[in-house]
């Protein structure tokens, strides 16, 4: 595997400019100031009750994501080139959606194979010929970035159904600010406190037409048992809206209404947290106890605004990440800014034949997989291991990718032993309203605390840093 491109050092005992403060800062600092800041944050983050559940974990039902105090820093330059890059991406994603569910161009030209899409099972054929408001599919896009030399940024993958962690960027700003406030005295940073502004204008943005007056915007949440029900709570707070759960919702002549203290008031957008499996009975899973009779009756009727839309699992599907380049180019006519990462479709079997051969090579994914399950690092796994996933390989090809083992970007981190380079990926938040598509500067910098760990997820032991965007 190539060394990895180090974010704060240059080889040779150079700093890059954007880690130069820093560096002072931490040479001023005697390690046991930043072990004891490092137990306050964690102190803190305990209080407020931030945590996560792990599915399937019979030690512990509740977690906290272990927080690093030294932020990530990125230059307003290199910030500039992400941005736009995301910008094209989310532009071409929701392109791509409202064009699967209507006219299927791209299907015509033979760019995506049919089958993709229509054996998908999270293609939704309730949604084809169905109008969305303002034709947007993808309102909150969480786009999964690494970082391999100086000037690549890489997407790892398109999430576009519930993506979450946006919490964790604002609490580890604020927790940063509380704690750290003389090292922000000497930075300009680019300020992630406007988020929540930000997305409930473009959540009111995107109301149906027949939306009275100010639009009434509430989240939906699976409940309190749900990995993510701090966020959803934390969320619908900062936005000033209501959390409701499915029983707090009823459908009455195709339009939603949700029970008050003073009666029935009608909602016109929600911010649905609840996958589409469990939206509607009527509709989808019969058994669903989350979601609300009647609500795709009232979508079709263009009376309520879902965000993100149903049936954008399609445009999240590992399967059809590989296409991106070529969706980017259909529909803009323009060379993709950000670019993939290589990868190998095992249902083609000239690439089944290369992945077979280089599995202790590779990083094999599910195409439908997420949270960092059900995937084989070839370098890190042992023999057993990949011979199991050899014979899972031959027996369903088309359920998986594969792609060369990363050497993810590193950053300065807080081990037990001192300072150290460890890996990290980035997933910014990008909104898009009616108008406007916004990317507060920055984003969720997820770190691999294990040395020599590639795996960030926090449901695989990774931890979250604040991510710096120098204002210039």
């Amino acid at each position: 595997m190539a060394v990895a491109f180090d974010e704060m050092n240059i080889p040779g005992g150079d700093l890059r400019p954007a880690y130069q403060e820093l560096a002072r800062w931490l040479k001023e600092t005697p390690p046991e100031a930043l072990e004891y800041r490092r137990q306050e944050a964690e102190l803190l983050f305990r209080r407020i009750g931030i945590t996560f559940a792990v599915y399937g974990d019979s030690e512990s039902t509740e977690r906290l994501i272990p927080f690093d105090v030294i932020p990530r820093i990125m230059s307003g330059k290199e910030w500039g080139v992400l941005e736009k890059g995301l910008k094209q991406r989310v532009k071409a994603l929701n392109m791509f959606l409202r064009d699967v569910y209507h006219g299927r161009d791209i299907l015509r030209a033979g760019i995506v194979p049919e089958d993709l899409i229509f054996q998908n099972p999270v293609f939704r054929p309730e949604m084809n010929g169905q109008q969305v408001p303002h034709d947007i599919y993808v309102h909150i896009a969480g786009i999964d970035i690494v970082r391999v030399d100086a000037n690549d940024f890489l997407v790892l993958e398109d999430n576009a159904r519930t993506p979450s962690g946006v919490s964790y960027m604002l609490e580890n700003r604020e927790i940063m600010m509380r704690l750290f406030p003389d090292l922000f005295a000497r930075h300009r940073v680019a300020p992630v406190e406007r988020y929540p502004d930000e997305l409930l204008s473009a959540l009111r943005s995107v109301a149906p037409l027949s939306a009275s007056g100010e639009p009434t915007v509430a989240l939906l949440t699976p409940g309190v048992y749900n990995s993510a029900y701090y966020e959803h709570s934390f969320l619908a707070d900062k936005l000033g809206i209501e959390l409701v759960e499915g029983r707090d919702l009823i459908v009455k002549n195709n339009e939603v209404f949700m029970r008050t203290t003073e009666g029935v008031k009608r909602v016109d957008v929600i911010y649905r947290r609840v996958d589409d499996d469990f939206l509607d009975p009527l509709t989808f899973r019969p058994d669903s106890a989350l979601g609300v009779p009647g609500l795709m009756s009232a979508y079709a009727a263009g009376n309520i605004t879902l965000a993100n839309a149903v049936g954008t699992g399609i445009a999240d599907d590992k399967a059809i990440y590989s296409y991106m380049p070529d969706i980017v180019q259909f529909y803009l006519g323009e060379e993709p800014i950000l670019k993939n990462v290589q990868t190998w479709r095992c249902r083609e079997p000239k690439d089944l034949a290369y992945v077979l051969d280089h599995l202790s090579e590779l990083v094999v994914k599910e195409v439908h997989g997420s949270g960092g399950y059900g995937m084989l690092i070839g370098p890190a796994a042992t023999k057993a291991t990949i011979e199991a996933f050899r014979e899972k390989l031959k027996r369903e090809p088309e359920g998986f990718i594969a792609q060369p083992t990363l050497a993810l970007s590193t950053c300065p981190t807080c081990t037990a032993s001192g300072l150290a380079p460890r890996h990290v990926d980035l997933r910014p938040f990008v909104l898009t309203g009616s108008k406007s598509t916004t990317i507060v500067p920055g984003g969720l910098t997820r770190v691999a605390l294990k040395e020599g760990s590639l795996v960030v997820n926090s449901s695989q032991g990774g931890g979250t840093k604040d991510t710096w965007i120098l204002d210039e």
